[in-house]
């Protein structure tokens, strides 16, 4: 299977109302592991920048002037491309697919009808109740934020922290484990993944062991009465 985890930021909330999508990152999931293929662009959104958006992405104005408008090839018809008939993985995938068919429409480009899973709905049908929020996301599973705490919102940095909290919430490390483990080759992905025989992934740091030390003891000792035990 083929996913497509991405992350939009924009000028505000309401694409209706005039606001503009000003940066999509986007990662190739194939199988459950990162394959390193990734889309990033930041756009002119042909307007000015508020300020409370601002604050959130620090996208200014003066910054996103000399960039492509979505209607480019290399911003709308590219990221069409780039995701082709894969399964869109978002956070509140709702205000991101409203921002996307939205622009896609305005630049007289087809909209995507593509399958769509929200990590939003997936984590508060997991943890109801509990904070959902991407950063309360990463902070139930230790996914690392210190970059997005530095540096603030970025659509691609976004689009890694996703893709960690969406293999957790698909079944983390034992998802696809076999007997060889391998790195993810892909760069440029952030985070440092790896993956199973079965190309699915694996949590980025394994838990705990569970065994005390006695009972490695006493594993030691069984595995020493056999005669050519395969675990020597």
């Amino acid at each position: 299977m083929r996913q497509i985890i991405f992350d939009t930021e924009t000028t505000g909330f309401k694409p209706a109302e005039g606001d503009r999508i000003v940066e999509i990152g986007a990662l190739e999931m194939i199988n459950g592991a990162l394959t390193g293929k990734q889309f990033h662009c930041y756009i002119n959104p042909e307007r000015d920048m508020p300020e409370a958006a601002f604050r959130v992405h620090g996208l200014s104005a003066d910054f996103l002037a000399d960039k492509p408008v979505f209607a480019d090839p290399q911003v709308g018809a590219a990221f069409l491309e780039f995701v082709g008939d894969g399964v869109l993985v978002a956070h509140n995938a709702q205000f991101d697919m409203g921002f996307i068919q939205f622009e896609l429409e305005r630049a007289g480009l087809a909209i995507l009808d593509n399958e769509v899973v929200d990590t939003l709905v997936m984590a508060r049908r997991k943890f109801p109740g509990a904070p959902a929020s991407l950063d309360a996301l990463c902070s139930r599973f230790g996914i690392n934020t210190d970059r997005r705490a530095r540096e603030g919102h970025g659509a691609l940095l976004d689009a890694g922290l996703l893709a960690e909290v969406y293999i957790e919430l698909t079944g983390g490390a034992q998802a696809g484990l076999e007997l060889v483990q391998t790195r993810d080759p892909g760069k440029g992905v952030p985070g440092d993944h790896l993956v199973g025989e079965a190309g699915k992934p694996m949590r980025k740091n394994p838990r705990a062991s569970l065994l005390s030390d006695e009972e490695r003891r006493a594993h030691q000792a069984f595995i020493g009465e056999m005669e050519n035990a395969l675990w020597k």
